[in-house]
C-alpha cells in the first residue's frame, strides 16, 4: 500500500533552453538534475510526451523509428510503447521501462550517439516543450500484461 509520504513522481528540472521550443543543447534530457537521489527499485519508467505540428508528425515518426530500433535493441530497455492522441494527433507519448537506474539513463543511455540527429532533426517540430517523467513503480500487486494485448 502507498503510504502519503512516499514519492513515486519524480518530477526532473528542465533546463533553462527548454523554454523555448526548439532547445539549444545536443541532448535535451542528459543534463536535467534529479532532484533527489532516486532509489533504485527494480523497475522505472520514463514518461514522454511531445508536441508535434500536425503536418509533420509523419517527418517526427520517419525521424522517430531508427532511434526506436536502436533503443528497443538495448539490453537495459525492459519495455517501449507509443502513444497518439486521437484528439491532437500532434500529441505523441511514450513509455519507456529501464533496468538500469535513471542516473544510469542520464549518464549512459541518452548520452550516445544515435539520438544526436534525432534531437536535431525533430527539435525544430515541437510545437511546445517537450515533456517527461521518471516515475517509480508501485509493486507487483499493481501489475498485470495480458499474453496478447494487440489481439484482434
Amino acid at each position: 500500500m502507498l503510504q502519503s509520504s512516499q514519492q513515486h513522481l519524480i518530477p526532473v528540472a528542465m533546463p533553462p533552453s527548454t523554454a523555448t521550443t526548439t532547445m539549444a543543447t545536443s541532448n535535451p534530457i542528459a543534463s536535467p538534475a534529479l532532484p533527489r537521489k532516486m532509489p533504485f527499485t527494480p523497475g522505472w519508467s520514463l514518461h514522454v510526451t511531445v508536441y508535434i505540428a500536425p503536418e509533420n508528425v509523419d517527418r517526427f515518426m520517419a525521424a522517430f523509428k531508427p532511434v526506436f530500433n536502436r533503443v528497443i535493441a538495448e539490453p537495459e530497455c525492459l519495455f517501449f510503447e507509443m502513444y497518439q492522441s486521437p484528439q491532437e494527433p500532434g500529441k505523441i507519448s511514450w513509455v519507456e521501462n529501464w533496468s538500469k537506474s535513471p542516473e544510469w539513463f542520464l549518464e549512459n543511455q541518452v548520452t550516445k550517439d544515435y539520438y544526436k540527429e534525432y534531437f536535431a532533426v525533430t527539435e525544430a517540430m515541437f510545437t511546445k516543450p517537450r515533456e517527461f517523467q521518471f516515475l517509480e513503480r508501485v509493486g507487483p500487486e499493481y501489475f498485470m500484461v495480458k499474453e496478447r494485448p494487440f489481439a484482434a
